[in-house]
């Protein structure tokens, strides 16, 4: 264009013209920021390694879900104000009577007893043998509230931070936003009984994130990958040529149909498995582990044996890089018998967590690895039924719930927030769900806030609209 040209069109052009253009002209500098940004992500993997938004407590976290909601009443949190109460039907004049449910209901107290452990005094249930060695590194949490006492819906809200379902779990969020060490595995990987909990994998649904970041799950018996093996007769160059010609063929598909996001998912994860195949195998062969750990775990004990093979091998899952490992073990809904039911799951559960502590620490692990230990929701200090003894049993209760947390950076030996005398509702230090959510990113390094994913016409996050950290509970 010649200068008398340019002129010519400059001075024709309004103001209206103009911002239009330059509008124009910035969203195609916008846009090619974000393709060159999805293209160098593209090349590096969807599990590579990001930046922490800020620095991080720990690098790995093992969730271990309680499901069926335990009782903090007869766990953590013992209330001596029920024992006078226990049976006694309460009326509208009961000073207790307006924080609890409505109909004939009648107070439980626990049955069993509580003892102050380790130098730090922390009150635990009699059950707790093998946690009470390590007492002084745990930080029990009493203040955290739900907003749901439907069990699904309750689950969603914790592992997803939606009570309704559809969403990213919590980690799905952390291997979106740190990736994986180890490229030869999954970032998130979960370890369910054989029954799924209720609400089923939509609690470790990658929901509107890309599929990389869904959780894979490791089945309980059998072999814990369908197809882990290559068939009779197939070697591992066979399966690597095979790959390779797939790999052309869905690349020339891919290139005609850019936006079909689900096929390069595919083929990272064809990827991906052939990778597994490598590594998996002797990551779960727990015989490379000697007796003394074996017998630590309580592996080869009936009551024991399950949860203790799951937490063993979480320890093996995050020592070879995977960013998320959660742990499934249900049986806490314990609406009658409760002696009974949370005497037998605490056998279950205790010398496996106690170990896998143990374990960490002497590895020199622990500081690096954020252990958390919660269920849905928490139970109330009243039931529905008449009649004490071997019968008593909790309702569900969204308004008092204990969880426990332990190395990643949390503080040892420390008992943060209160419940009310007779552990209705959470009275110190209260939170809600989504603060938890966002304490435990801060912990891995993620910052809530900056943590979100554009979907629906709005950037999403896991604390649904943002949260508030819990400042006591961190070292």
């Amino acid at each position: 264009m010649s200068s008398s040209n340019f002129r010519q069109s400059l001075a024709s052009m309004n103001r209206r013209n103009f911002m239009y253009g330059l509008g124009a002209g910035m969203g195609t500098v916008a846009l090619n920021a974000m393709l060159a940004a999805e293209e160098q992500q593209s090349s590096a993997g969807p599990l590579a390694v990001k930046p922490q938004h800020i620095p991080a407590k720990a690098k790995y976290c093992i969730f271990l879900y309680m499901a069926g909601g335990p009782s903090h009443i007869d766990t953590f949190d013992p209330k001596p104000a029920l024992d006078k109460l226990d049976m006694k039907k309460f009326t509208r004049n009961d000073k207790f009577a307006s924080a609890m449910s409505s109909g004939e209901r009648y107070y439980v107290k626990s049955p069993f007893k509580f003892h102050k452990r380790g130098e730090s005094g922390i009150e635990m249930c009699e059950h707790w043998k093998h946690l009470a060695d390590v007492a002084d590194d745990l930080c029990i949490y009493k203040g955290c509230q739900g907003d749901s006492v439907n069990h699904p819906t309750a689950n969603y809200h914790m592992n997803t931070g939606n009570r309704f379902g559809g969403d990213p779990a919590i980690g799905s969020w952390v291997t979106y936003g740190l990736g994986s060490p180890n490229q030869d595995l999954p970032g998130f990987v979960v370890l369910p009984e054989v029954a799924y909990p209720q609400g089923g994998s939509a609690n470790w649904s990658n929901g509107y994130l890309a599929a990389d970041y869904q959780g894979t799950t490791l089945r309980p018996s059998g072999s814990p990958i369908l197809d882990l093996y290559p068939p009779k007769g197939i070697s591992r160059e066979h399966q690597r040529k095979n790959l390779d010609l797939l790999s052309q063929l869905n690349q020339s598909h891919a290139e005609m149909h850019p936006d079909h996001e689900v096929l390069q998912t595919r083929m990272q994860n064809y990827e991906l498995a052939f990778r597994m195949q490598a590594q998996v195998p002797d990551i779960i062969d727990l015989k490379q582990e000697d007796q003394k750990t074996l017998d630590m775990y309580g592996i080869g004990n009936p009551i024991s044996n399950d949860f203790g093979r799951s937490c063993l091998l979480a320890r093996r899952l995050v020592e070879k890089g995977v960013r998320f490992v959660q742990l499934y073990t249900a049986g806490w809904d314990s609406h009658d018998y409760i002696e009974n039911a949370h005497s037998k799951r605490m056998q279950a559960v205790d010398q496996p967590i106690a170990a896998l502590i143990k374990d960490l620490k002497q590895r020199g692990m622990l500081d690096e690895t954020l252990i958390v230990w919660t269920g849905e929701f928490g139970r109330s200090p009243d039931n529905g039924q008449r009649g004490g003894g071997a019968r008593a049993g909790r309702d569900h209760n969204a308004k008092a719930m204990n969880m426990f947390f332990a190395g990643g950076g949390v503080k040892n030996g420390h008992v943060i927030g209160a419940t009310d005398e007779i552990g209705d509702t959470a009275v110190e230090v209260v939170h809600p769900i989504k603060d938890v959510h966002v304490t435990l990113l801060r912990l891995l390094g993620l910052d809530d806030n900056k943590l979100t994913y554009f979907h629906g016409g709005r950037f999403k996050q896991l604390s649904q609209i943002g949260g508030s950290l819990i400042k006591e509970i961190i070292a």
